[in-house]
């Protein structure tokens, strides 16, 4: 396993996604993921499978303090006592003492964004969480979020594979040592039958999804949360730090497309 750092914190580069989960499915796929050595899980109130997350982590042998959890406000929480109390009951859910990592899911349209920092930060001053981020932000709002918040924003969680590589949000979050945290490594599914990342697959003994998400590792500041239903493709999912790309190899792979990302975009709304 590699790593990043933050304020002090080692965070595994690797996480396992639960969107679109169903409680009992989130359930079966955290206990698998941490069975087969995953110790970094994100979900979120809109997902609404946090207590299956959390069912997860309390039946599991991993000791709690060896866990990386992170979970999401749903923007609608706008107001400071909302988003704390939103966030308690997140922390119920989950049957865990305190999240590691809390973030604002997207910039609500209607949300004061002063207001929404501030309930994060009171989230750390009341030991909800350890850490606050956002998510979906661009440069200018994350610049805006970083002027605001008294206790520094850990990461911005935002779209991220190789059709996708946020250049200008990347660059920035590494001189600013925010982490970027990818969702969507494998572009919904547009990895798997890609006949570039199969071909450098091969040269490695792995396959191109494998090749997709050590791309997004190989990034300075950079960590990925893949999701998956299926023990083979998670422990294939973790199994991508034997090997490390070339230079000419993730130049090639890098391949910004509006095309690819917005049939990757429909792909994830028709959960195909």
């Amino acid at each position: 396993m590699e790593y990043v750092t933050n304020a002090g914190v080692e965070v595994p580069k690797i996480g396992v996604g639960t969107w679109q989960m169903e409680t009992e499915v989130a359930y079966e796929s955290v206990s698998m993921a941490l069975e087969e050595g995953y110790r970094h899980v994100d979900t979120a109130q809109l997902y609404e499978n946090e207590r299956g997350v959390g069912r997860a982590i309390a039946e599991s042998d991993v000791d709690r303090s060896e866990l990386f959890v992170t979970t999401k406000v749903n923007p609608q929480n706008r107001s400071v006592d909302d988003i704390v109390e939103s966030a308690r009951k997140s922390v119920a859910r989950l049957g865990v003492e305190q999240i590691d990592l809390l973030l604002i899911h997207w910039p609500h349209p209607l949300a004061d964004l002063p207001t929404v920092i501030d309930g994060l930060d009171e989230c750390v001053r009341q030991d909800l969480t350890r850490f606050i981020g956002v998510s979906n932000f661009g440069v200018d709002r994350l610049k805006r979020a970083q002027q605001l918040t008294d206790t520094g924003i850990f990461t911005n969680q935002v779209l991220f594979h190789p059709w996708w590589p946020q250049r200008e949000l990347l660059s920035y979050c590494q001189r600013e040592d925010v982490i970027l945290t990818g969702y969507s490594p494998l572009a919904n599914g547009g990895a798997i039958d890609d006949k570039l990342l199969a071909d450098i697959g091969r040269t490695y003994g792995k396959s191109g999804p494998q090749v997709a998400i050590r791309w997004a590792t190989q990034h300075e500041n950079v960590m990925t949360i893949p999701m998956s239903t299926s023990r083979e493709h998670l422990a294939d999912n973790l199994d991508i730090f034997d090997f490390k790309l070339t230079r000419a190899e993730h130049d090639q792979i890098t391949r910004p497309s509006y095309l690819q990302t917005g049939l990757s975009m429909v792909r994830g709304q028709l959960g195909v």
